[in-house]
């Protein structure tokens, strides 16, 4: 079919194009032959009158020209996916819907595993794939290669749909025997010893501690960096490292490794995570439904039990222990 004298199915081979950047790729994932592919490639060239594409290796590096031409493409795409091709019920228990997420690790081990427990007895042939943060976060929900991208509110853009789904803590955690947390932690003693600290993703992206540090003018000795918030505890095991750490998250490690839990020294902002969706998947019954079980466990891993508030946390060794013990049970 024609529009324009475009040959619309074009439209579904530059998407490919772009996605896979490879040319042989881009051809499996619409079950295309690579002669065929090519000649797309050369029809496309001809009707936008510019190469789209140049060859580096076996990598396609898209032109200026290209690049302009994704994001309405796939935006076609989508509009005719979801308004036009897709049904419109959605049961859960017969779905076989994969839904592609992408969100962190203290997420995933805090609140989601949660999530998929419920949905493996609610809906058991509904199947995620958890990607890893992009650069930036929220790239693929511009092309809608995600269907959810979790993250704390403050990195998300305002260009999608979004819900907050529970608050956080930040506190200071440590090896049991580190004796320096034996009393109470001083911003100088903060200061003054090793820390361990993350960054996300491929470009790098500092935690909420370390943008606050940046932001102040303060610099810590930092002496491990890492790249997710799991690998540091085993990093401050049987040293006297500390870190900064989400709460919850600390509490969990807790329950096998021996850590003790004190407050910070300064006025660190905690923060909301948040969960964000593609502005096309916002009338998609399955997202919605999903939407809507999200948010269900956000409300009951904050119920007034299992909340832990700041003021309760200790500042020095002995309650540190108890703390570390109390969060096993």
């Amino acid at each position: 079919m024609r529009f324009r004298g475009l040959d619309l199915n074009l439209l579904v081979a530059l998407d490919a194009l772009m996605t896979e950047r490879n040319l042989t790729a881009a051809a499996r994932s619409i079950n295309l032959s690579q002669p065929a592919m090519s000649a797309a490639v050369g029809r496309l060239r001809a009707y936008f009158k510019d190469d789209l594409f140049t060859m580096k290796g076996r990598e396609l590096i898209p032109t200026p020209r290209a690049e302009a031409l994704a994001a309405p493409t796939r935006e076609a795409l989508l509009h005719i996916q979801f308004s036009i091709t897709s049904r419109d019920t959605f049961k859960p228990s017969e779905s076989e819907r994969r839904f592609r997420i992408s969100l962190s690790d203290f997420a995933t081990v805090v609140w989601f595993r949660h999530v998929v427990e419920r949905v493996a007895r609610d809906a058991p042939g509904v199947r995620f794939e958890l990607m890893p943060l992009a650069n930036p976060f929220d790239h693929p929900l511009q092309r809608a290669e995600i269907d959810f991208l979790i993250v704390p509110e403050l990195y998300m853009s305002d260009a999608h749909p979004k819900a907050t789904l529970f608050d956080e803590t930040l506190v200071c955690v440590g090896c049991r025997s580190n004796k320096h947390l034996s009393r109470e932690l001083t911003f100088e003693r903060y200061m003054s010893l090793g820390h361990v600290a993350v960054k996300f993703g491929s470009n790098r992206v500092p935690s909420i501690d370390e943008w606050f540090m940046q932001e102040h003018g303060i610099k810590r000795r930092v002496e491990v960096v890492v790249q997710s918030f799991s690998m540091i505890p085993p990093m401050l095991l049987g040293t006297n490292r500390i870190a900064t750490m989400p709460l919850t998250l600390v509490k969990y490690f807790a329950k096998a490794m021996p850590l003790q839990i004190t407050k910070l020294p300064l006025p660190l902002p905690g923060f909301t995570e948040a969960v964000q969706w593609p502005s096309l998947h916002n009338t998609d019954p399955a997202s919605i439904w999903m939407r809507e079980v999200l948010l269900q466990e956000a409300r009951r891993l904050v119920s007034p039990r299992a909340k832990t508030r700041l003021r309760d946390l200790p500042n020095h060794s002995s309650q540190a222990k108890d703390t570390a013990v109390d969060a096993s049970e």
